[in-house]
């Protein structure tokens, strides 16, 4: 039975960049994991927390990206070698800064950000309402998480001082 308004055919560019996304999203999620575990320093406990939220975030959309692949009927990709061959995400050392984590973080946020643009014009072109609402919740998400991580690794007393001097 087809609940769908959708022409199957339109949709086949569609889940190619869902599946995509969905690898992009396992290898942060992971890399996420790992930097709640192993960072250290004066901002242990807001980071530790943050990247928790932040797992766990991406967590739930892990789940809803492979049920609207599964809406779509369609599969979603399962295979952690398939996520690792297809993701522009790359795994990452936890053995670096903090700084350094937020860094690469938000580098991860960028590739997350353009995939969904794809994800939505490709959903625009088989006119896939449901796959475009929710792309659109999820980018209004990260880039506020991604504006959060960029004050985060602001130098205060330089940005202080520029404000002092526009004074």
């Amino acid at each position: 039975m087809s609940y769908l308004n959708i022409n199957d055919e339109k949709l086949v560019p569609v889940v190619k960049e869902l599946n995509l996304l969905l690898a992009n999203y396992h290898i942060y999620y992971q890399k996420l994991r790992s930097f709640h575990w192993n960072v250290l320093g004066k901002n242990f406990f807001d980071l530790h927390n943050q990247f928790e939220d932040m797992y766990n975030d991406a967590k739930v959309k892990i789940d809803e990206i492979a049920e609207r692949i599964l809406t779509l009927r369609h599969h979603p990709l399962s295979k952690l070698n398939d996520y690792l061959r297809l993701s522009k995400i790359s795994e990452a050392s936890a053995m670096v800064t903090d700084q350094e984590m937020v860094t690469e973080l938000l580098n991860d946020h960028k590739i997350i950000l353009e995939q969904m643009s794809l994800v939505i014009k490709n959903a625009e072109a088989a006119n896939d309402e449901g796959t475009i609402d929710l792309m659109g919740a999820y980018i209004r998400e990260l880039e506020k998480t991604s504006w959060m991580l960029n004050a985060w690794s602001k130098d205060t007393s330089k940005q202080l001082n520029k404000m002092n001097k526009a004074s």
